[in-house]
Order: structure tokens, then C-alpha cells, then sequence
């Protein structure tokens, strides 16, 4: 029997490693929600003190950890269509679960510094 070329064979993801990646996802949707609700506390702040340099670097911190969660989304997205090919070997793997710890570790640093801006603009009020 030939299998045409165009039929793609897929493999399930290790449990661990699809465990890992719904972490990542829920970790992404609180940071990037936390993240929101930041930037709608920082700009009215910024309307009525335009040039403090404090809350310049909070308004581009929480914009850089929107962008960096949209980024690890991406990269989740390509890591689980890489698993899910058919002929991965224990090394691809086992370096894809790295990547996503990696990953997770990157998210977790993001949303405390998300958070301590928060409780900074909050303690302001």
C-alpha cells in the first residue's frame, strides 16, 4: 500500500509534554490579562504625568510582555506541530520539553514583574 505524499502521518504528544504546553497556555492567558489590566492602570497615569521616566518604563515593560506572550504562543505552536510529526526521536523530544520549561520560566518572570508594576501603580493611588 503507497501513502500519497500529501497524507500527513501524525504522532501524539507525550502526556508530559502536552501537560507542560496547557501550563504554558494558562500561564500566557493570566499574564497577558494581568498585563491589561496594567496598561489600563498606567496610562491614565501617563496622560496626566507625561514625562515621568517611571511610568514610561512601566507603560514599555507590560508592552514588551504582550508582545513576548504572543511570541511564546507562536513557539508552543511550532514545538507541538514539531511533536506531533511523525519520526521524532527521544532527543527532539526531550530537547522540545527544555524548550518549553525554558519557556515557562520566561512567563513566570514576566507576570511577577507584571504584578510588582500592578501593586506599584496601585500603592499610587
Amino acid at each position: 500500500m503507497l501513502i500519497s505524499p500529501d497524507i500527513k502521518s501524525t504522532m501524539a504528544i507525550p502526556r508530559k509534554i502536552q501537560a507542560l504546553i496547557d501550563r504554558l497556555n494558562e500561564e500566557l492567558d493570566r499574564t497577558e490579562q494581568q498585563a491589561i489590566e496594567g496598561l489600563n492602570l498606567v496610562r491614565p497615569a501617563l496622560f496626566l504625568f507625561p514625562d515621568n521616566a517611571i511610568l514610561m518604563q512601566f507603560f514599555a515593560t507590560i508592552n514588551n510582555v504582550i508582545f513576548a506572550v504572543e511570541i511564546y504562543r507562536r513557539r508552543i505552536q511550532v514545538t507541538g506541530d514539531t511533536l506531533s510529526a511523525m519520526n521524532v526521536d527521544f532527543s527532539e523530544i526531550q530537547e522540545a520539553g527544555e524548550e518549553l520549561a525554558t519557556i515557562l520560566g520566561l512567563v513566570l518572570e514576566a507576570k511577577i514583574r507584571v504584578e510588582r508594576i500592578i501593586s506599584s501603580l496601585e500603592n499610587l493611588s
